[in-house]
């Protein structure tokens, strides 16, 4: 069986694919993101595509199966990223307060045999936030390094509901993942 590397220094990344039971090594990927002109199912493949693919071809193992994900958030046709700071991080949580928006995770598996992407899309359902839970919330330091400025797992109040995969929202939609990914470890 090859050996599987996760191309992501997402904490998150690594609960869930440790939560799944596989066994994975992490290495950081060198590739630059990108979100020029492309919709937001386009911006998520295409940077996980890269991510995955960069780290294959630098470690230049027949042996491994490298997995690369990106999440994008995505509200009335803009693209939200992780925040420069705090205040980005609160204009994000602002306009996210009481809308619907939707969250994309590309995936892609790079192995021997290929490259296999893939995308998981969900809607989620924000509560109406006020200017106070919104700063309480970015002095616990936890929007900082999420797309949107927020994680659903932080268990804060900020989301109603969600139609869709849970932990898309957070990351790694690993039930869409994992039949692509059990393949090409297999072989």
């Amino acid at each position: 069986m090859k050996k599987l590397v996760l191309a992501s220094k997402s904490p998150r990344r690594k609960e869930i694919l440790s939560r799944e039971n596989f066994v994975f090594t992490v290495e950081e990927s060198l590739f630059e993101e990108s979100s020029k002109n492309l919709s937001p199912i386009d911006v998520a493949v295409f940077n996980a595509k890269g991510k995955a693919s960069e780290v294959y071809n630098r470690l230049n193992d027949k042996n491994i199966v490298v997995l690369g994900a990106d999440t994008v958030v995505f509200i009335n046709g803009e693209l939200l990223g992780k925040p420069k700071n705090e205040s980005d991080a609160f204009n994000m949580l602002k306009k996210l307060s009481n809308c619907v928006h939707e969250v994309v995770t590309g995936y892609a598996v790079a192995s021997e045999s290929g490259v296999e992407t893939g995308f998981v899309k969900t809607e989620v359902f924000f509560n109406e936030l006020t200017d106070k839970k919104i700063l309480e919330y970015i002095k616990t330091g936890s929007p900082m390094d999420k797309a949107g400025a927020y994680g659903i797992q932080d268990n804060f109040g900020l989301v109603k509901k969600i139609h869709g995969s849970y932990d898309n929202v957070v990351g790694l939609p690993i039930e869409e993942i994992r039949v692509a990914l059990l393949g090409a470890l297999k072989n």
